[in-house]
């Protein structure tokens, strides 16, 4: 079957079109991905209201892009996905709104998918990876360990107490003056720099529960700045390596107290997964690596631009519901919060994960 899909839940405007073959695996035709950087780099972060009036003026282009890349006339889709949350309220409404109109013109089945569910299934996009996985999804609204058992049906075993780890690399560059996305800036200063010279705390290290927190953090790298400033190039380089280090720890530490309770809850994983914007920091993809090896376990990890937010995605999410007759009427509402762990109890419908084996 091919589906649709399209996204629009933050500042990436993006449509894909996605093959899931007969034998379950997958194939991306077309994944067309416009940003909004520019129009946010001033502002130090997203603006709602403009990321909305974006995702307005080019979404229909980026359909129509993707359609063409694709080479796949819109008779032969099988299906009309998009991100319906969470996310930024109005950017999701232009997305869904977007969705039905082509589903109700077309006369195909709409998907409502849940953007972190999108991201939670793109293993099986890439990899083909077989239930059940541990899934590690990083991003900058969302830091989770979740078991995920079939399509509908995740169990979040952990989450961030305060900040997210995307929100906490954002607000680091923020504070030290580097440019937006903050993510990948921390990333290119930390490479320059050393990261033992600051000895910044490692939240809730060691404990059994497998929770995050980093707001502790953020505190102590805003302290260590304040007392060394005017700060140098080197000063600001050797911060962002000694941050990026305390969360690399953070992540291996609290990553294995995660599988040690998907072990005793749900057996060996089939892999360890991560997802999300923050996948692509390649530090934290080094010390995942690390501890799949050591709990002699398969890590996965999609390439970066399918790590951070994509079209494709969502129609893979989008196939694996249509392959099991999970669709949607066009009364379905947008949501700003959808956690993950509440996405089979929203729709209410009996999974055949048996399928998916």
């Amino acid at each position: 079957m091919i589906v649709l899909g399209i996204e629009t839940t933050c500042d990436e405007t993006a449509a894909a079109v996605v093959e899931r073959q007969a034998d379950g695996r997958g194939r991306i035709l077309s994944n067309v991905v416009l940003s909004q950087i520019d129009e946010h780099a001033a502002f130090g972060g997203v603006v709602p209201e403009i990321a909305a009036r974006a995702h307005v003026e080019v979404l229909d282009g980026i359909v129509a892009e993707a359609m063409e890349q694709a080479g796949v006339a819109l008779n032969r889709i099988d299906g009309i996905a998009a991100a319906a949350g969470p996310g930024l309220i109005g950017g999701v409404i232009v997305g869904l709104t977007t969705a039905k109109a082509i589903a109700m013109v077309a006369g195909k089945p709409l998907i409502a998918v849940n953007h972190l569910e999108a991201h939670a299934l793109t293993a099986r996009l890439t990899d083909a990876t077989p239930f059940p996985y541990c899934l590690f999804l990083a991003s900058g609204g969302h830091t989770q360990i979740l078991a995920v058992r079939g399509v509908g049906d995740y169990v979040r075993l952990a989450t961030t107490m305060d900040d997210a780890i995307g929100e906490a690399f954002d607000k680091t560059a923020k504070l030290l003056g580097l440019g937006y996305p903050g993510g990948p800036q921390v990333e290119k200063e930390a490479a320059r720099g050393n990261p033992t010279r600051f000895a910044l705390p490692r939240p809730m290290q060691h404990r059994k529960e497998p929770d995050f927190s980093l707001s502790g953090l953020k505190t102590a790298l805003r302290l260590e700045a304040e007392a060394i400033a005017p700060l140098s190039d080197e000063d600001v380089s050797d911060l962002c390596a000694s941050f990026q280090a305390a969360v690399v720890d953070v992540v291996y530490d609290r990553l294995r107290a995660g599988l040690r309770i998907f072990r005793a809850q749900y057996g060996t994983p089939n892999a360890l997964v991560v997802a999300g914007g923050v996948a692509a920091n390649q530090a934290i993809r080094d010390v995942l690596l690390k501890l799949a090896t050591e709990e002699k376990i398969l890590l996965v990890a999609p390439p970066p631009d399918l790590c951070t937010d994509n079209g494709a995605m969502i129609a893979w999410a989008g196939a694996e519901r249509l392959a099991l007759g999970m669709v949607d009427t066009l009364d379905v509402a947008p949501k700003a919060r959808w956690p993950l762990d509440e996405v089979a109890a929203a729709r209410g419908r009996k999974l055949n994960t048996a399928a998916y084996k």
